[in-house]
């Protein structure tokens, strides 16, 4: 029994509990049903960073009784999956807070010996393709009873998308799981909004009502007053790569505007349809979709001896103030997933949590992180929307500034200021990565006006705990061009800034730059470039990662198709196992093992040209 005698206190009081995980627990709340499940990856951790946590947590505000069952066994007699009873409403299914391909193995695909989402950092409590499985046991246990996917394992795999760990192009997710409906994006509105409709017996009939989710019709003649984008067919993809590269285009360029249509991709006789997402959410409802007052703010008893869970103990310090990223990289899913625009809190709910972090046992006065996918992205917008409402384009930023774009950084300067004025704040770090391109003008009025400066000088003197992490990427203009990231020269810039704001506070902390190999467009010769460069400006290159595909991003549909979407253009793909290890060697060249592999492969080099 994980509850102890004042938990149960506390719960007869009406304060919060954790969410149900067992029998013995839905016992002792007295309940005798349970209106929605959720299937989870990860370990349970009650905390605003988890998702499963979160979308529970919102249902029971709606009043709905929730239970959450993590990590269910899914190799003997399923008996996990059947210890809760069967829903009153819908099995909702995630495979966690990550990716499981990605959880499990690397860009290289060896397995992984450690998941940070797990108690004791175990690897093997979560299947290849979790939320596929997940649903199809579900499905066959509970023939009746609707299944509705979320997370980014299936959001970003809401149509059909290429599969570096199988190497095939596989259709959406809701064919191979066998599932009712799935959520899309941020879940907190389209849960609330879906629960309410599965209440009614006709649910199905109205799905079309229902925003940011996506479901099988028979038939789209109900959306053509709508103008929905009619893509290609599963099948047309699968015999001509370039339908998949028509499609993928105009998937991210209508994801990436504030107001967009209904997608439809036909599979024979079916349709996935996929809605428009809701608005970006106002502050109001940022607020809400916190929750940390309605959490625990800690993993579920049921591990204390199992060991701790490495992800929550990297962020249990941390606050998120905002989400949504306009930095565009092509790499990566965070604006497929959480929007282009950006969704902050107030103030004031910051600093709520604030206080109610500062009186958590664990507690011991640093805050690891203030921010989101990017950290001072806080509060920023258009100047005027409407012109958001239709723009495609995937970057705020690269190649340049949209003039449209408000980048002042004078909200998040002051966040940072009042937070440090609370008692028993001792220090904060700033965890997420700095987007410095931001930070860099030549003009001098605009700097001013913008709090450029000063928000260097914040984070420079009191945010820095040594080190600060930037993500130039590369070296290479061709590459960076495709990564959708800036000049190699603007880093080289704000390395100058930096430095020099260090010099001014006597303090001689350093830039650690994240850089990716095998990116498309990456050549041996070009990472042979990118070592020489930054031995040159002395930079630690520990920071590093080899390209991983994943599904609906940009890069990737470069790795499967071997040219640019957009352009037709050829791009250069390291495929082969050998040329991705050799890229590798050149982040380690300094390394007595590696220097007369190094010399080999620059020898080869030379002798090609």
């Amino acid at each position: 029994m994980y509850f102890c005698r004042s938990e149960r206190q506390r719960t007869m009081a009406g304060e919060s509990h954790f969410l149900p995980i067992t029998k013995k627990e839905l016992d002792y709340l007295g309940w005798d049903y349970v209106d929605v499940i959720i299937v989870n990856g990860d370990a349970y951790v009650d905390h605003p960073s988890f998702g499963a946590a979160v979308i529970g947590r919102v249902l029971e505000r709606e009043g709905l009784r929730v239970a959450i069952l993590p990590q269910p066994n899914w190799q003997d007699d399923l008996r996990d999956f059947k210890k809760l009873g069967t829903p009153r409403l819908f099995f909702g299914v995630t495979s966690g807070n990550m990716d499981s391909m990605v959880n499990h193995y690397t860009a290289n695909k060896r397995l992984r010996s450690d998941d940070a989402y797990t108690a004791g950092g175990k690897a093997g409590f979560r299947p290849d393709y979790a939320t596929s499985v997940y649903s199809r046991i579900l499905r066959q246990l509970f023939p009746d009873t609707p299944i509705v996917l979320g997370g980014v394992e299936a959001s970003m795999r809401r149509l059909s998308h290429y599969d570096y760990w199988s190497d095939t192009l596989k259709p959406s997710i809701l064919l191979d799981s066998q599932a009712d409906v799935l959520v899309y994006g941020m879940g907190e509105r389209p849960i609330v909004q879906l629960a309410h409709l599965m209440q009614r017996p006709d649910w199905r009939d109205h799905l079309s009502e229902c925003s940011q989710i996506a479901y099988i019709d028979n038939s789209v003649s109900r959306y053509k007053s709508e103008n929905p984008i009619l893509l290609h067919d599963y099948a047309e993809e699968l015999k001509d790569k370039r339908k998949y590269g028509e499609n993928f285009v105009t998937m991210e360029k209508e994801s990436n505007k504030r107001v967009q249509r209904t997608l439809i991709q036909p599979y024979t006789d079916k349709f996935v349809v996929v809605r428009p997402p809701f608005p970006v959410a106002t502050e109001a409802e940022m607020d809400s979709f916190a929750l940390f007052d309605r959490m625990k703010n800690a993993p579920h008893p049921k591990y204390l001896k199992r060991g701790d869970i490495p992800a929550f103990e990297m962020i249990k310090n941390s606050i998120t103030i905002h989400r949504g990223c306009f930095g565009g990289c092509s790499f990566c899913a965070i604006a497929a997933h959480q929007g282009k625009a950006i969704a902050s809190r107030s103030v004031e709910s910051v600093m709520q949590e604030v206080e109610d972090l500062v009186q958590r046992p664990y507690f011991k006065g640093h805050i690891s992180d203030l921010g989101g996918p990017s950290a001072n992205m806080y509060k920023m917008h258009g100047k005027d929307l409407s012109q958001c409402e239709k723009c495609a384009r995937a970057s705020c930023l690269v190649p340049k500034k949209c003039p449209n774009l408000v980048a002042d950084h004078h909200a998040v300067t002051a966040l940072y200021q009042k937070v440090m004025n609370t008692n028993g704040v001792k220090h904060i770090t700033i965890g997420s990565g700095i987007r410095y391109d931001m930070l860099l003008t030549d003009n001098e009025k605009e700097r001013m006006q913008l709090g450029l400066g000063e928000y260097l000088r914040q984070v420079v003197r009191h945010h820095v705990s040594g080190r600060l992490k930037v993500a130039p990427e590369h070296t290479d203009s061709e590459v960076l061009a495709l990564m959708r990231k800036p000049s190699f020269d603007h880093f080289l810039d704000f390395l100058k800034d930096f430095n020099e704001e260090n010099r001014k506070c006597g303090k001689n902390q350093q830039l650690i730059p994240y850089f990716i190999a095998s990116h498309p467009g990456c050549t041996v010769e070009k990472m042979s470039k990118l070592c020489d460069l930054t031995h040159q400006y002395h930079l630690m290159t520990d920071q590093v990662q080899d390209f991983t595909p994943t599904p609906m991003t940009y890069a990737t549909a470069m790795y499967y198709l071997g040219y640019d979407p957009y352009t037709g253009k050829k791009v250069h793909v390291a495929k082969s196992k050998q040329e991705r290890q050799d890229q590798h060697l050149f982040f380690f060249a300094d390394l007595p093992e590696n220097k007369k592999k190094i010399r080999v492969i620059r020898a080869n080099l030379h002798n090609k040209r």
